[in-house]
């Protein structure tokens, strides 16, 4: 059972390491919080951290960066889901308002949600006039992953490949509800998307979404961001698909 002591030094591992992309050491998180800790005692609750399974240190480096547990227990226990800015949710309005139909309004809410994030976005929504479960599919962002190359290493030309197969997106958001969902790494049930994080939920109906949205991206990244743009655009699809243009 990790204490809160614990739980706010992995926070701040996260944190810094989402945003400087180094291994954290004791000293930055000492230095950059206001947890009033001394380094040997944030270095003593690290090495416990990694014994959870929480932390580890890459090759030599006495840094530490999170693992795909630590960052489970970070959306579950420590990711607070930032309300966005009126004047955000404005500028979401304004450039969605601008769509003329619905395949216009899913490209924009696509193209809007990866640069939000600067991952991958995916958008599936109901073909009109078509027999029930018949849907469309927009995505964009990919070449979000291609600057994130130094988190995925080998592993981004197998993800482009899998990005490219349209069962494999559909069956990634097939199980959207209303509930911003994460999968993290390891939790992918595709081989070739676990050095990945997926973020989704669904858009319509609360009890029958209609469609799904998500971004896809490597583990290191804004959890707290990525959940609520995703939150925000689902909110404002949604109401386009039930209310109609505004």
């Amino acid at each position: 059972m990790q204490s809160q002591r614990r739980l706010e030094i992995l926070r701040a591992i996260v944190d810094e390491y989402v945003a400087t992309q180094e291994p954290v050491g004791s000293k930055a998180i000492a230095d950059k919080t206001s947890l009033g800790l001394s380094p040997a005692t944030i270095r003593n609750e690290m090495a416990v951290l990694e014994d959870e399974g929480l932390i580890t240190h890459p090759h030599t480096s006495a840094g530490r960066i999170p693992t795909d547990l630590g960052y489970r227990v970070f959306v579950d226990k420590l990711a607070t889901v930032k309300p966005m800015s009126s004047a955000e949710r404005r500028a979401i309005e304004t450039f969605l308002d601008e769509a003329n139909n619905l395949d216009q309004l899913m490209k924009r809410s696509a193209k809007l949600l990866a640069d939000l994030t600067k991952q991958v976005a995916v958008i599936t929504y109901p073909i009109t006039g078509e027999g029930a479960g018949s849907e469309k599919m927009t995505i964009s962002g990919t070449a979000n992953l291609a600057r994130s190359g130094e988190d995925l290493g080998t592993s981004l030309s197998p993800i482009l490949e899998a990005l490219e197969e349209q069962v494999v997106l559909l069956r990634l958001l097939g199980d959207a509800n209303d509930t911003v969902k994460v999968r993290i790494g390891g939790e992918q049930s595709e081989s070739n998307l676990r050095q990945t994080s997926l973020v989704t939920v669904g858009y319509g109906a609360a009890e029958s979404p209609v469609g799904a949205l998500g971004i896809l991206g490597p583990t290191r990244m804004d959890y707290a961001g990525s959940m609520a743009a995703v939150s925000a655009v689902a909110r404002y699809v949604g109401r386009y698909i039930t209310e109609g243009p505004q």
